[in-house]
């Protein structure tokens, strides 16, 4: 069945234009390795570890909110003072983590170190992923020759509609957590941090809704249709090394264990589809709005088979499944629903804040949306209006860094006593079990625990006063 080309680029150009301090150092002891790690999903509460080969956000299943945010750093900034920010940072990212407030260092003249809106919550599987934009390796930080080749620019797309400020940065940080309070919270504080040193450039927010019914597979985007079905799986060491990590043979060698993140603001117009007949809508994707399926079969998880559907479905020009080419081409799709209210001409200011991870961009994303730009259905529904890329280094430990294998180890951090790592709440990450009592030995005089409460002292009953007799 064709395609019915209705020009609707009015409409979509109307739409796109309405639209610090080293305080926080802990010992490495107290930061703890999460109890659900092994899965996480079962504990919206749970700690998520943050150190590791890999930093966490990239294969940890996605949590319900998104904050994706970029930073410009201030100008003069020097290189000791970024490895210093990065420092800080990951002090913070301990704490944040494991769902513990930020500690103050006892000056009570100077605003709390926590802002205190996260107080009642706990870690709700908050992950942070720091990146490094092409613009960080410039002459500024004597990181040219440390650049990454398959570091390069994003190319302009056929179609897009980019809006500068809303893209590119030094520096981007993706906070995602369970709930959207504990995600700003750490953005919040990250870029409470960073000033002096950085600003915020842009941010993004995101969020996905699980379905009611887990047995209903992925979820919805906001044209109605299963986002996400024939996405890489994140459990697949193999698949994640043959098509997310940087090998230490791609180069360069501080990046072994890294990869890339893309992110596009992709507008949805979302009052033309909603108006579109729902025969037109399957053939733009590929699928069945209800079941998930692909053309010819009856399931979600059914085979695609490209010949029983229009040669512009979404799904079939995202990933012509040819055979290896396609396979390596394959990138790691982490998006989230956005909507960011009306826009000036009265539609909706909403779409998907796509953000994806693969071993090299050049090859893999960038292959694919020239593809995509140039013949998916989908263009007349969308457009591209933010655009950015990251190169994103590898893990770190407690005594490290993200950014350390590029910028160098960084001079030991002040630490600071954070009452808050000895809670003694059942269950709080990191909680410390309280000292069972001693069994007292037979015969031998009981010893009163030193925090057993004292039984309250016996007041003397009062006497009472006598009546003065009259004077004669």
């Amino acid at each position: 069945m064709d395609i019915p080309h209705i020009t609707r680029r009015s409409l979509i150009a109307s739409a796109v234009t309405g639209g610090a301090a080293a305080l926080l150092a802990q010992p490495a002891g107290l930061i703890e390795k999460a109890n659900a790690a092994a899965n996480p999903a079962c504990d919206p509460h749970s700690s998520v570890d943050p150190y590791g080969v890999h930093q966490a956000g990239i294969t940890t299943s996605a949590p319900e909110h998104l904050q994706l945010a970029a930073f410009d750093l201030a100008p003069g900034t020097t290189r000791p003072q970024l490895v210093e920010l990065l420092q800080t940072w990951q002090g913070a990212i301990g704490l944040l983590t494991r769902g513990l407030p930020l500690p103050d260092a006892g000056e009570p003249d100077k605003a709390p170190a926590d802002t205190g809106e996260a107080l009642s919550q706990r870690a709700d599987r908050l992950t942070i992923t720091i990146g490094f934009g092409p613009s960080l390796f410039d002459t500024r930080f004597g990181l040219a020759d440390q650049r990454p080749t398959a570091l390069v620019d994003l190319p302009a797309f056929t179609g897009d509609a980019i809006d500068p400020a809303r893209s590119h940065g030094d520096l981007s940080v993706q906070c995602c957590a369970e709930t959207r309070l504990v995600a700003e919270h750490a953005l919040r504080t990250l870029a409470r941090m960073a000033t002096g040193r950085a600003t915020v450039r842009w941010t993004q927010a995101g969020f996905n809704e699980p379905p009611s019914n887990p047995a209903d597979g992925a979820g919805r985007n906001l044209f109605g249709f299963k986002d996400g079905t024939a996405n890489l799986d994140a459990n697949d060491p193999a698949r994640m090394a043959r098509n997310v990590w940087v090998d230490p043979a791609d180069g360069p060698a501080w990046l072994a264990g890294g990869t890339y993140q893309v992110y596009r603001r992709v507008l949805m117009i979302v009052r033309t589809w909603d108006e579109s007949v729902l025969s037109e809508q399957e053939d733009v994707m590929g699928r069945r709005r209800l079941s998930g399926a692909p053309f010819g079969g009856t399931r979600e998880s059914d085979p695609v088979n490209n010949a029983l559907m229009p040669l512009t479905a979404h799904i079939r020009v995202a990933n012509p499944r040819t055979g290896a080419d396609s396979e390596n081409e394959r990138i790691l799709r982490r998006g989230y629903s956005f909507h960011d209210g009306i826009a000036a001409d009265g539609t909706f200011d909403a779409g998907l804040a796509f953000v994806a991870y693969q071993r090299d961009a050049r090859r893999q994303f960038i292959t694919m949306q020239t593809r995509l730009a140039a013949n998916d259905a989908l263009n007349e529904y969308i457009a591209h209006t933010a655009s950015a890329i990251f190169v994103i280094p590898p893990g770190t430990t407690a005594n490290g860094y993200v950014g350390e294998t590029l910028l160098g180890a960084a001079p030991p951090r002040v630490t600071v006593p954070n009452p808050a790592a000895d809670l003694t709440l059942p269950g709080a990450p990191g909680a410390v079990a309280p000292t069972p009592p001693a069994t007292p030995t037979p015969g031998a005089p009981a010893t009163p625990s030193p925090t057993a409460p004292k039984p309250p002292k016996r007041r003397a009953p009062a006497r009472r006063k006598r009546p003065r007799r009259p004077r004669a």
